[in-house]
């Protein structure tokens, strides 16, 4: 067998021709599936000249659980324990943007205390997720000390989730109709306490890595993608506003109230890998600042809507009435019917616009439901970003996206 022959595949040569010749052949190689480097189960397959990267294909589906047809053979509540597991990095964040959608199909409005604590969860899970986003992405480059930095703050968040949920990672929390359960008490007290020394350890982080030489020079220029391309390719999210359009759905689309909250949309000019880092730094400022109003603005009153047919009953009432047995064995066992139509709803999660299609025949399950995450598509600007530059900036590349397999792949 000639050397050729015995050559893996995956480390094949690409024949040269004429004046390509002089620079010596082209290299196929994997990269990935892998942590830390491709962020969970991506395989990108790379196409080098010498270091320089000429060609990328992201392969996905190493993950995949097939979760939207699983939808169809549950109940609307049954299925969101399936959503903690999509960007399980913010469950609080998808759960809430799965009720919603179901909510808009089945045509009710969640009382004001339980919209407003839905706002607490959902810039809480932001605050989560960019922070890990941030001690991973560092990480990758070689700033170690602020991976320990965003994590010890990170235990903080998890510790006000378990307070909340009884779970530090699949919350389950919302509800078709409100939440599982009310603030326990001294939880506002926490997440005040939380906002009040926050905003000193984005400043810390600020002055760690903002100026800092050897982070700006793997950043700055790395992985640039413009206001026009991001627009084609659908990217959303911070991805999208750090090339400079400043379309947050919190502000184009609002819901949950998000219209009664004062919060700036922070957007970048060169679509870089430093962009995206400066938009996501701003991020959890403002997300710190709708916090701070969301616990005064917390209203008292019910956390669900009356409808015993929707939410289920309380524990106490169901050891004691009949009536609200009932109640609790037709939602457990039987769900409840929606009427039939389509609806899509989506909300700005941490990684941009999550939304979830739903299509219904009058059924207790969806005919159809269809989760548009967006992990999955800010994908498709990793070959634009990094065709001509270097595989070691593929690395601040593919850091910069944040992308979250388990949502790539649901």
């Amino acid at each position: 067998m000639s050397p050729e022959q015995s050559r893996p595949p995956s480390m094949t040569p690409l024949p040269r021709e004429g004046e390509d010749a002089l620079h010596g052949e082209k290299m196929v190689v994997n990269m990935g599936p892998s942590h830390p480097s491709t962020h969970g189960v991506l395989r990108l397959v790379l196409t080098l000249d010498g270091e320089v990267v000429t060609a990328v294909q992201p392969h996905v589906g190493y993950l995949h659980r097939g979760m939207e047809k699983i939808a169809e053979g549950m109940t609307y509540h049954q299925f969101i324990p399936y959503t903690d597991r999509l960007d399980y990095l913010a469950p609080l964040s998808n759960n809430v943007a799965y009720v919603l959608a179901v909510e808009k199909l089945i045509g009710v409005t969640v009382p004001p205390r339980a919209q407003v604590i839905r706002v607490l969860c959902c810039e809480i899970a932001r605050i989560s997720a960019h922070l890990l986003w941030l001690g991973t992405g560092a990480f990758d480059l070689g700033a170690a000390t602020v991976f320990f930095h965003t994590f010890r703050e990170r235990e903080t968040l998890y510790n006000i989730i378990e307070s909340l949920t009884g779970s530090r990672m699949t919350t389950s929390y919302t509800r078709v109709g409100g939440l599982a359960r009310d603030l326990p008490e001294g939880w506002a007290g926490q997440v005040a306490a939380f906002v009040a020394g926050f905003p000193k350890f984005l400043d810390e982080i600020d002055s760690l890595l903002t100026g800092n030489r050897i982070w700006m020079k793997r950043t700055q220029g790395i992985g640039r993608i413009s206001a026009r391309d991001a627009v084609d390719l659908s990217l959303t999210g911070p991805n999208l506003r750090g090339s400079g359009v400043a379309y947050d759905l919190r502000k184009a689309e609002p819901y949950s109230g998000y219209e009664n909250y004062d919060f700036e949309v922070p957007i970048g000019s060169e679509g870089d890998a430093y962009d995206r880092y400066l938009v996501r730094l701003e991020e959890m400022r403002q997300s710190t600042r709708i916090l701070e109003q969301a616990l005064k603005a917390l209203p008292d009153g019910p956390i669900c809507i009356d409808d015993p047919k929707v939410v289920l009953p309380k524990k106490e009432r169901v050891l004691t009435s009949m009536e609200a047995l009932i109640e609790q064995f037709m939602i457990v066992t039987q769900g409840f019917p929606a009427p039939r139509g389509e609806i899509y709803h989506a909300i700005e999660a941490p990684k941009g616009e999550l939304g979830f299609y739903i299509r219904s025949e009058g059924e207790k399950s969806p005919y159809r439901l269809h989760i548009r995450s967006p992990s999955f598509i800010n994908l498709q600007a990793i070959e634009k970003m990094a065709v001509g530059g270097l595989v070691s900036d593929l690395i601040a590349v593919i850091a910069s996206l944040d992308p979250v397999m388990g949502e790539v792949d649901r």
